[in-house]
């Protein structure tokens, strides 16, 4: 970004602020993803840019696929000047409305899943002809990619722009590749430089990991993660501690009765149908894969703890229980090299964050190196006070950082190259 005048420009801003979302109150819970890309934001208004910005929350299907009006609300808090929110992504009220702003303005597009080909399999140059490419690019000076958490997909709107408009890393991204790549560089790797990013150099990397843990709400993701990491042949792997949807997925998968309301959640979300999936990898990876020993079930608003091999008939799985916390505990104090995605249950609703806050306070205290991805993690780090600093690093991002570390490469910051090196000269 500071190699490029914005003054006067038309700059859309592609930034992750997919934020957790209470589908009980319907509030939007705030996150460090809002207040992170706010920064971006702000220093483009600061320097008379015509913002327009782009962003998702939520899939077609789940609970939280909401429109981003709440999200302007919560950046507003860190903006001095308002920025306003447009129920429309590429009709002519969004396109009248980018064409009317004003320097220093800003404007927050609707969710861009909204669109049907936003989400579509495609390359780098077939989303070019994605529809808001389309019908954005024609209206915009530069695209901005400072989403390093939405960069690990390859769609319409993370990618389809780099071949129409010079497309720029946000300060973000910037930040997450060059403090990922100072805190590798620590244990001896090596990186290539691409403009000002620091990115590692595949060819010689090797990933020293040891002990995953995976939680959260994506499944999907995290079945992905697994199939990566216990398949590639430059990662060291001892452990993956599993907690969460995957944690139940898994459990199910294993031949344990979750109960009727927990594979309902599974089928709801299309998660029951990977159960295959989830078999063929505890066959092959049993030593490796560490489900849970006990899980907490709500009853009557209260927390209660129950064994695999005892799980009521009814009743949905908030969180893993004190034995699988100890067990836990005892793995990741063996453990050199430690990683986190997503939380091991519901960690927002008490009493259900008990073990996640537990577990993350354990590896503070640790001396191993620890990096922790995801919204929803470093959410939970600040919900429950744990100093940032006593870890090695904090990501916002989850998939996106695994992938980057495991694979060397993602579709966004290939795209930003292939920007690079088509406009830089023109630039």
């Amino acid at each position: 970004m500071d190699d490029f005048d914005f003054s006067g420009k038309t700059v859309l801003v592609r930034v992750d602020i997919n934020s957790p979302y209470d589908t009980n109150s319907k509030k939007l819970i705030d996150s460090p993803r809002i207040r992170a890309h706010s920064k971006t934001i702000y220093e483009l208004q600061y320097k008379k840019a015509k913002v327009v910005v782009l962003a998702h929350q939520g899939r077609k299907g789940d609970e939280d696929f909401i429109n981003l009006e709440k999200h302007a609300d919560l950046l507003n808090n860190y903006l001095d000047k308002k920025i306003e929110f447009v129920d429309d992504i590429v009709g002519e009220k969004a396109k009248n409305r980018i064409k009317s702003l004003k320097n220093g303005e800003a404007i927050l597009l609707d969710n861009v899943r909204f669109l049907d080909d936003e989400t579509k399999e495609k390359s780098i140059e077939e989303h070019a002809n994605s529809t808001i490419v389309k019908e954005l690019s024609p209206l915009s000076d530069y695209f901005i990619l400072d989403g390093f958490s939405a960069a690990h997909r390859a769609h319409a709107s993370v990618v389809g722009f780099s071949t129409v408009i010079p497309s720029i890393a946000g300060r973000v991204m910037e930040r997450e590749l060059n403090s990922v790549s100072k805190a590798f560089f620590s244990l001896g790797e090596n990186f290539k430089i691409i403009g000002n990013l620091y990115i590692h150099d595949l060819p010689r990397f090797h990933l020293k990991w040891d002990t995953f843990i995976l939680g959260g709400a994506k499944v999907d993701d995290c079945l992905k993660v697994m199939e990566r990491v216990l398949s590639e042949k430059n990662v060291e792997l001892k452990k993956i501690l599993l907690g969460g949807l995957i944690g139940n997925l898994f459990l199910h998968a294993s031949g344990i009765d979750i109960n009727e309301d927990n594979r309902k959640v599974l089928e709801k979300t299309g998660y029951l149908g990977l159960a295959e999936r989830a078999k063929k990898l505890l066959e092959k990876n049993r030593k490796q894969i560490v489900l849970p020993d006990d899980v907490a079930i709500e009853e009557n608003g209260e927390r209660v703890e129950y064994d695999v091999e005892n799980i009521p008939s009814s009743g949905l799985i908030l969180d893993v229980g004190k034995k699988t916390v100890d067990r836990f505990r005892e793995i990741l104090r063996d453990s050199k090299y430690i990683i986190v995605k997503g939380p091991l249950g519901m960690y927002e609703k008490s009493p259900f964050g008990k073990s996640t806050k537990e577990i993350l306070e354990e590896i503070a205290e640790l001396k191993s190196f620890s990096l922790i991805g995801g919204g929803d993690t470093s959410t939970a780090i600040e919900l429950f006070n744990i100093p940032k600093d006593k870890f090695s690093y904090i990501s916002l991002a989850g998939g996106a950082l695994i992938d980057y570390l495991s694979k060397g490469e993602l579709p966004g910051i290939k795209a930003l190259e292939i920007s690079y090196k088509k406009f830089s000269k023109k630039e």
